[in-house]
């Protein structure tokens, strides 16, 4: 029995091992497969890498050195150097990474040096209000980033005291509109804390240095980078560093015709070594001294795994690109095309001097609190009088009194391009002749001229108004050059004049036609 039972046992064990071997295996799931993707990520190949010492050292000694000798002398670089005060030097980096943001350094200098004139303090700007501020940054772009520099100066002064964050982390939780890369270009080179930052200048120097090719927006790429940057960032002169990474990129390796010949870091470049190696090859290969075999072999500096790693690039190796092979972008959406009727709403003001109907934006989105002409998204196209049937009524609600379309003049389009919105401004004009016509709604005000200047307005308004003054001048004129004519009762100078001497004629037989052999006697004497 004993026997029995113990047989009986080792039949189930085995069916039993049996129906689990048969078990299909449970597949991974993509959340898996992502993060096992990012953990080898983390540990990219050495090719992509600086993994001696020594070459770390010695590119920081070659950078810092062209740094030193060829850096440009900005406000906000003279400020960080010169400010003893933590609390203005923090503040000020602050200002100027912002103003940064998408926007060259030649436009943003007198942005720069106005804005610390009339806010030299955190305190200063906390004061301000918000149509202050944004009549300072009209004209800069990206409006919001006004808006949030408002909003943390008056976090600072409200919650912090008035004391500016303190660490990368601080300003990073602590600031709105603060990201990664500001945290720590504020955090290096007003607070000298030993971080690294990439910017888009940072992504380029260091995709090619290492050769990273991969979609530069990935989360491989990016983690890849950073980690680049901290280990390269000199812990002596963090934010001189963090600096002169920006200052490579922005003269030397430029996105387009780089000058890799003025480049201090040269020799440790991987694209440009990759470029002479490829040249070699392709001039072997010109000399027929290259065998067949030879050619098929991968270059003598490629990254070993680039079969599986997430740093390579994926798209084959373009010669006449050369350097510019690296980075790689993600292709960019073409901008959103939308089509907006406006109206130049103008009344008589008071001195002569016209006046104009402006309408404030929403607080959020595009162009946030800007002032604009009254305005109507054109969502299909209709005739020119149900266009202006339609700008008539949003005028009409702002009023308070209705508008008949005669009175809304077809003026022309302006193009003006965002960065995401190919914007066509299909632009009208309507004079009043009421002097006292106010406006019924909130957020809807009249300007003069000169305070239109001023005003907190989009670079988009500024171009409407020059083609509607450019089609009135264009008006006037024509007017006056009528009024010439009318007076001198001539009809058309566009039709060509007769020779004197048949107006002599003309005027001999009293203006009559000549007969047909007087005609040609005339013409024989002019010849």
């Amino acid at each position: 029995m004993s026997r029995l039972r113990s047989a009986m046992h080792k039949g189930k064990r085995a069916a039993q091992e049996m129906v689990e071997t048969a078990k299909p295996k449970r597949k991974r799931t993509k959340t898996a497969v992502k993060e096992e993707e990012t953990t080898n990520a983390a540990l990219p190949s050495a090719y992509h890498t600086f993994p001696d010492p020594a070459d770390v050292l010695q590119l920081r000694s070659q950078l810092l050195n062209w740094y030193d000798k060829e850096k440009r002398e900005l406000p906000w670089r003279t400020l960080a150097m010169t400010e003893p005060d933590l609390n203005i030097r923090t503040y000020a980096v602050w200002v100027s990474e912002i103003m940064l943001q998408q926007t060259q350094v030649a436009t943003v200098k007198d942005y720069y040096n106005k804005w610390m004139k009339r806010w030299p303090t955190v305190q200063d700007l906390a004061s301000a209000t918000l149509e202050e501020v944004n009549q300072m940054w009209a004209g800069l772009g990206y409006y919001s980033r006004g808006k949030r520099l408002h909003e943390g100066a008056q976090k600072v002064v409200t919650e912090l005291k008035g004391q500016m964050p303190r660490t990368v982390d601080s300003l990073l939780k602590q600031l709105p509109g603060v990201g990664r890369y500001t945290a720590a270009a504020i955090g290096s080179i007003a607070l000298g804390q030993v971080t690294g930052a990439v910017d888009g200048n940072v992504i380029r120097v260091l995709c090619r240095l290492r050769a990273i090719g991969a979609e530069s927006t990935s989360p491989a790429v990016t983690e890849a980078l950073w980690g680049l940057a901290n280990t390269l960032v000199d812990p002596e002169r963090p934010g001189d560093f963090n600096q002169a990474m920006m200052e490579l990129g922005a003269r030397v390796c430029t996105p387009k015709a780089p000058v890799c010949n003025q480049c201090p870091v040269q020799s440790h470049c991987r694209s440009y070594r990759k470029v002479h190696v490829k040249q070699e090859q392709n001039s072997k290969k010109l000399l027929l001294k290259l065998e067949r075999k030879t050619s098929s072999l991968p270059d003598i500096e490629d990254c070993v795994s680039s079969g599986t790693c997430l740093l390579c690039p994926s798209d084959p190796w373009d010669d006449e690109l050369g350097v510019q092979n690296f980075p790689r972008k993600p292709p960019k959406k073409p901008p959103r095309v939308e089509r907006t009727l406006t109206c130049v709403v103008i009344r008589p003001g008071e001195e002569g001097e016209d006046e104009y109907l402006l309408t404030q934006r929403p607080n959020k989105g595009l162009l946030a609190g800007l002032w604009e002409f009254p305005c109507l998204l054109l969502e299909e196209e209709n005739s020119e009088m149900k266009q202006k049937r339609a700008l008539c009524a949003v005028i009409s609600r702002i009023l308070g009194t209705p508008l008949t379309e005669s009175l809304c003049k077809y003026v022309g389009e302006v193009v003006h391009i965002f960065s995401h919105i190919h914007q066509t401004y299909v632009v009208h004009s309507v004079r009043l002749k009421d002097s006292d016509t106010q406006t019924q709604t909130e957020n809807a005000q009249w300007l003069s001229r000169s305070a239109l200047h001023e005003a907190a307005v989009s670079t988009g308004l500024k171009k409407i108004v020059k083609l509607y003054d450019s089609v009135d001048n264009q008006k006037e004129q024509a007017s006056k050059d009528g009024k010439k004519k009318k007076a001198t009762g001539v009809k058309n100078d566009k039709k060509p004049q007769a020779s004197k001497k048949t107006k002599l004629g003309a005027a001999k037989n009293g203006g009559r036609q000549l007969s047909l052999s007087s005609f040609f006697k005339a013409v024989k004497e002019e010849s």
